[in-house]
């Protein structure tokens, strides 16, 4: 087992998380949408800071709640917790693609899902790779 994580650790990776996300979605956005490469980065890169506001904003309400009610983070607190999440950041991001792209609400949404989509796997990739990358790193540096 290594060590914690420490706060400026937990910082870098969530920025290393969403560069590489943004990296990888522009381009791959840009050519499924046919808009330029420019106005493809801008959104992402919006939507990817609305994505951490909403993280800071929400999981404090949800964890203020969860502790007021006295519940436990069951799997299915989890689950609620996920959808409304997620829910939420559709109903901020949607108009706000619709909007900078010049493209329908339901244009909007289907970009929405399939980031959504590609953001599933990529997350358990991007960090199951870093903690192996992690691990070997403080491996080498006992040695």
């Amino acid at each position: 087992m290594t060590a914690p994580k420490s706060l400026t650790e937990r910082i870098f990776q969530a920025i290393g998380f969403e560069l590489l996300a943004i990296l990888i979605c522009t381009p791959l956005l840009a050519w499924i949408m046919k808009k330029p490469l420019l106005d493809m980065g801008a959104v992402t890169v919006l939507i990817a800071m609305l994505a951490l506001a909403w993280n800071v904003v929400f999981n404090r309400f949800f964890d203020r709640i969860l502790a007021r009610m006295n519940v436990a983070h069951t799997v299915w607190v989890r689950v609620v917790h996920a959808l409304l999440f997620e829910g939420g950041l559709i109903v901020m991001g949607v108009p706000l693609i619709a909007w900078w792209l010049s493209v329908s609400l339901w244009q909007a949404f289907l970009l929405d899902i399939g980031v959504l989509l590609f953001f599933l796997p990529y997350t358990y990739v991007y960090h199951w790779g870093y903690d192996v990358v992690r691990e070997r790193l403080m491996m080498a540096r006992t040695v």
